[in-house]
């Protein structure tokens, strides 16, 4: 009889990725959606933020106390690695700890029922996935590890310094994932425009733009680069987007900040000096969606820092910005600094919240009328009555999600269909199906 696994990955789609890795390998078991019934449970844990670090840890708790006797729970993932020299003690409840080297060996430390804390970095080479939650889009990897500096964060002291992929493993993943119907691809990394920096190569992303779109002959295949770093993105590589067929127009550079002395702080690396440029750039491509994120109430962030932000948002130069309020973490610089009180950040985050609340608003109710390529997900949580798809386009699960209230069609996950806005539910856009582009069938 063939043994059971329940797997949570929590955190960014990094950690997802890492735990696609773990499930290929472990094939061998079945899937199960119940932890009660799992032979084997693993958490993959996020310990970006504070917020995430509790998240992790109420997962782990909740999930031993319901788990069958004799079963395995395993953690793994960022908050193994950056506790990994305490947190035995903090968590006896668990069996097996690993951090982040050791995902292509997961098979051998269950076998060992040995924690294991590799130091090597893990790259994917050759190793396969079992992709999760679509039959469409994949995330691909560039590379691990950061070598910004930024004062607030504390990625580089558990993820170490950036490892770039070679070039030729990429290409080989995303030609093997498109041999199964993946055709809709995020390249991603803790700073994507960095890729190759850590091997002298400055040009290396726009270089390897171009060699994905040299080989793709489906016009339906879409790719688009997330987490772009303001220091390390340069015109020459908007451009190489812009210019590519298969990429969509569609930049994702968090900013941070608005006001230079904040980002002087924040040990951002660049100004609105350097930033200004870029983004003007971006916004001149023709179809170009653009997306940022500001932290707010960041130690020294004054009343006129802030309504710097508020400043550039009331430009409508991007399209879709994420908020987070400021999370102070053991280790980095920020942590040494005078904390602003809550009440300060509370009231900060509530106006600005409400400010993108009625920007979303608007920018959907741009979209009416128009007809867009969107990728059949399956049922909306919202309604069994609901279908959700993907806007071709645009990134899983952070941009605007279009829910198919009316198709003489019939759909299935997978299928490409061009869906036509008749109208907004925010965060939604509410369509109706035009045609069936493309049926999964067709697409594997």
């Amino acid at each position: 009889m063939r043994k059971s696994l329940h797997l949570v990955s929590l955190g960014c789609n990094k950690n997802l990725v890492d735990a696609e890795v773990m499930l290929h390998k472990l094939r061998s078991y079945d899937i199960t959606q119940d932890p009660t019934k799992a032979d084997l449970i693993i958490i993959n844990t996020c310990a970006f933020i504070e917020g995430a670090k509790q998240e992790s840890i109420e997962n782990i708790l909740n999930l031993h106390s319901i788990r069958k006797p004799h079963s395995t729970l395993l953690v793994s993932g960022c908050l193994s690695e950056r506790y990994k020299q305490s947190i035995a003690k903090l968590l006896p409840e668990v069996d097996i700890f690993t951090g982040l080297g050791d995902y292509a060996r997961i098979d051998e430390i269950l076998a060992s029922q040995q924690s294991r804390f590799s130091e090597e970095v893990f790259l994917i080479k050759n190793e396969q996935r079992q992709i999760a939650n679509s039959l469409t889009h994949a995330f691909i990897k560039l590379s691990e590890g950061c070598n910004q500096k930024c004062s607030f964060c504390a990625i580089p002291s558990f993820r170490k310094n950036l490892h770039s992929r070679a070039p030729k493993t990429i290409l080989n993943e995303i030609k093997r994932l498109q041999k199964y119907g993946y055709h809709d691809f995020s390249l991603i990394a803790q700073d994507s425009s960095s890729y190759m920096h850590d091997m002298g190569q400055k040009n290396a992303l726009s270089k390897l733009i171009q060699n994905i779109d040299k080989n793709v002959q489906n016009p339906y295949e879409r790719f688009r680069i997330l987490y772009l770093y303001p220091s390390s993105t340069s015109l020459d590589l908007i451009r190489s987007i812009a210019d590519a067929k298969s990429f969509a127009p569609y930049f994702d550079m968090p900013i941070q900040h608005a006001s230079d002395a904040m980002l002087k702080i924040m040990k951002r690396g660049a100004g609105m000096k350097k930033i200004r440029p870029l983004i003007e750039a971006m916004r001149n491509i023709d179809g170009a969606w653009l997306r940022t994120a500001f932290i707010i109430g960041h130690p020294s962030e004054k009343k006129q820092d802030f309504a710097q932000i508020i400043n550039l948002i009331n430009e409508e130069i991007f399209d879709s910005i994420s908020v987070f309020a400021y999370s102070k973490e053991d280790g980095t610089q920020s942590a040494k600094m005078r904390s602003i009180s809550r009440a300060i950040v509370s009231e900060r985050m509530n106006t600005i919240e409400e400010l993108l609340a009625t920007k979303l608003a608007k920018t959907l109710q741009g979209f009416k009328g128009k007809k867009l390529l969107a990728s059949i997900m399956g049922e909306s949580e919202q309604s069994e009555h609901l279908i959700e798809a993907k806007i071709l386009d645009f990134s899983n699960e952070i941009d605007p999600t279009i829910l198919i209230t009316q198709s003489d069609y019939p759909l299935r996950a997978g299928d490409l269909v061009q869906a036509q806005i008749k109208d907004t539910s925010p965060p939604f856009l509410l369509a109706n199906v035009v045609k069936i582009v493309r049926k999964y069938e067709e697409i594997q």
